[in-house]
């Protein structure tokens, strides 16, 4: 068997494991479900970090704890979006005062950028998601966002195997096509709709058209994004703590972007 083909299995594998678990936390919501989000948003942080930022100090550490708390908020109610803002500024000022008291002074504001940014990158989709299942018919609507977004990719990854020609990005990612982007796009679209006809009826088909769209360009973007990271700091994988897949950011790349998308949508379209 050759190295790719078992990189494919391994991906396989990992996944039949770790849908059922994920599925089973959506569904518990609360609590558990702000555990395994605070635990993957803290990954993606550390993992940010550890690409962009030359050695570590206290203040990514503080960063990354920080990041784990996110997805806790949601589970506060209204004064939760309060409290994550308010964490947010608390950091900010923190990752100034810390590098303008420990330096290096020339690199400050960049790695100040760095740890903002990462804590960011890491929480906002994740705690996106768990704030969509605090909402009415949460459970179903967060299933959406990983329907739209692991359809999609699995629909883009076949599609451009066998019909790709024409490439989408070759400078950020080589093997991405323009045949993969709209297979995927397609693909999710029939995904989101059968979810629709068989579980989620409150769905209507211009939710399922414009989600099907939008998650099929916002998903590609994350992807991209991620990708675009790794090809400035020189590295393959973000990590590799998920087996067959890299890092956690390479896992969820997608996910982070769809995540407050959909979100979005059910806040200022649905409500």
């Amino acid at each position: 068997m050759t190295e790719k083909n078992q990189n494919l299995v391994t991906r396989v594998l990992t996944s039949l494991v770790a849908i059922p678990i994920v599925f089973y936390t959506v569904y518990l919501g609360s609590w558990p479900l702000s555990l395994l989000f605070g635990m993957a948003a803290a990954l993606c942080a550390l993992e940010y970090y550890g690409i962009t930022m030359k050695g570590w100090s206290p203040a990514a550490w503080v960063g990354v704890a920080v990041t784990f708390t996110m997805p806790f908020m949601p589970l506060l109610g209204p004064p939760g979006g309060h409290a994550a803002f308010f964490t947010l500024v608390a950091f900010a000022m923190f990752a100034w005062s810390y590098h303008l008291i420990r330096g290096p002074l020339k690199e400050g504001p960049v790695l100040v950028a760095y740890l903002v940014t990462g804590m960011l990158y890491g929480a906002s989709g994740l705690t996106a998601l768990v704030a969509l299942r605090t909402m009415e018919n949460g459970f179903q609507w967060l299933i959406c966002v990983l329907v739209l977004t692991w359809t999609n990719d699995t629909f883009a990854y076949f599609a451009g195997r066998t019909l790709g020609k024409h490439k989408l990005y070759e400078e950020v990612s080589p093997n991405k096509t323009w045949e993969g982007f709209f297979g995927g796009m397609a693909g999710g679209t029939v995904c989101l709709l059968a979810y629709r006809t068989a579980f989620f009826h409150q769905l209507s088909f211009l939710d399922v058209a414009l989600l099907g769209i939008a998650g099929g360009i916002m998903g590609p973007v994350g992807d991209l994004s991620e990708s675009m990271l790794k090809r400035a700091y020189g590295v393959k994988d973000s990590g590799k703590i998920v087996p067959g897949h890299g890092g956690m950011l390479d896992r969820i790349d997608a996910l982070l972007f769809n995540a407050p998308l959909v979100f979005l949508y059910v806040y200022f379209v649905r409500s």
